[in-house]
């Protein structure tokens, strides 16, 4: 992970290896796969679950398959993701269950929805079996008091996804919050937005849920502005995403009677900052209205210090059939190797701390 050029290179091999149908799998296994994932199923997550319980960090399972787009497959997403909610129904160690939107609907059509395009008799049925799963799955976590959140994605489906979020809040957050909308801070409208969504939530009588996060999608967002020519989401800068996410962490710290927060980060200064913020303001570290996350195989020495500190902490545990989750492994080991990714930064403190402790080095 601490070489672009190998994984890019080994990147494209995998890709190519499958498309070949050659024996890779085993490979892959006992590499990305292990380093990234907790099983293929979600009975082969518990021992990681354990793993991570032991050290007073909790599990969110996320069922990682993509790329799908037939009905079939999205009512099979869908009854996986009700399992992971079972899976955390009076459990201490699974805070959370958590879906994207198009693992239960066709991304085409939600970019047709979102633009208001006309559509056919067949996509409305679509639609509509679309909103029916998501508002199943918000349902099922309401009744079995499970938190879940609806992941952030690209800009031009994100607006529908927004939408069924907030329906799915005024329906089942009115005693507590349950469902989560994901806020994508890279985006220079995002701040606004959350605020707004508070005002409308507190007249509409509702909580939010918020997770918080900068955003996973810069490159794909910035080459489609630039490509068909309109302003590009994004902010110019990476210090004008820091502070507006640090700005939404003020937002919401202030409020937490109608908002409760998952700041889903793997940057050092955020976390530290709404920890001493939570201090400032005299609010308990291990407060249910607060948490952190991260990725499982990530951001390590972030996790582990929050939790042994006393704070709400959970890891993002991606499971599922390793053909299925390739894409997001693969897009994984891409993200670690731009803006000197966090694997690399990781590698780089572990080498420190074995040179600190005179063992050698890496």
């Amino acid at each position: 992970m601490n070489q672009a050029r190998v994984v890019n290179l080994g990147t494209f091999f995998i890709k190519l290896a499958l498309k070949l149908n050659l024996p890779i799998k085993n490979l892959i296994r006992v590499t990305i796969f292990e380093q990234f994932c907790g099983g293929e199923t979600i009975n082969d997550c518990d021992a990681t679950i354990a793993s991570l319980r032991s050290s007073g960090i909790g599990t969110i399972l996320d069922y990682s398959v993509e790329g799908e787009d037939k009905e079939a497959s999205f009512d099979a997403t869908a009854a996986e993701i009700l399992k992971t909610i079972d899976k955390a129904t009076g459990s201490d160690t699974i805070p959370f269950s958590v879906f994207k939107v198009t693992g239960v609907a066709s991304s085409d059509l939600l970019e047709k929805v979102q633009k208001k395009e006309e559509l056919s008799d067949e996509e409305k049925g679509a639609f509509d079996r679309a909103r029916q799963r998501v508002q199943r799955l918000c349902a099922h976590a309401y009744e079995n008091n499970v938190r879940i959140f609806i992941d952030a994605e690209e800009s031009w489906i994100q607006g529908v996804i927004d939408d069924l979020a907030y329906e799915m809040m005024a329906q089942f957050n009115r005693e507590r919050p349950i469902v989560y909308n994901t806020y994508q801070l890279y985006r220079h409208e995002t701040l606004e937005a959350l605020k707004t969504a508070f005002l409308d939530a507190r007249q509409k009588g509702y909580y939010i849920g918020g997770k918080l996060v900068r955003g996973a999608y810069m490159e794909k967002e910035r080459l489609r502005a630039r490509e068909q020519e309109y302003f590009n989401p994004i902010h110019t800068s990476k210090e004008a995403t820091d502070t507006d996410y640090n700005l939404a962490i003020d937002f919401c710290l202030d409020r937490l009677e109608h908002i409760s927060i998952c700041l889903g980060t793997h940057n050092e200064y955020s976390s530290q900052y709404c920890a001493l913020k939570m201090q400032k303001l005299g609010i308990e570290r291990k407060d249910d209205r607060i948490w952190f996350a991260q990725l499982l195989g990530m951001s390590d020495n972030i996790s582990f210090n929050l939790a042994k500190a006393g704070y709400n902490v959970a890891k993002y545990v991606p499971y599922g059939p390793i053909d299925a989750v390739l894409p997001y492994l693969i897009r994984r080991a891409e993200e670690n190797t731009s803006i000197a990714g966090q694997s690399s930064r990781e590698f780089l403190l572990v080498k420190s701390e074995l040179k600190r402790r005179g063992i050698g080095s890496l």
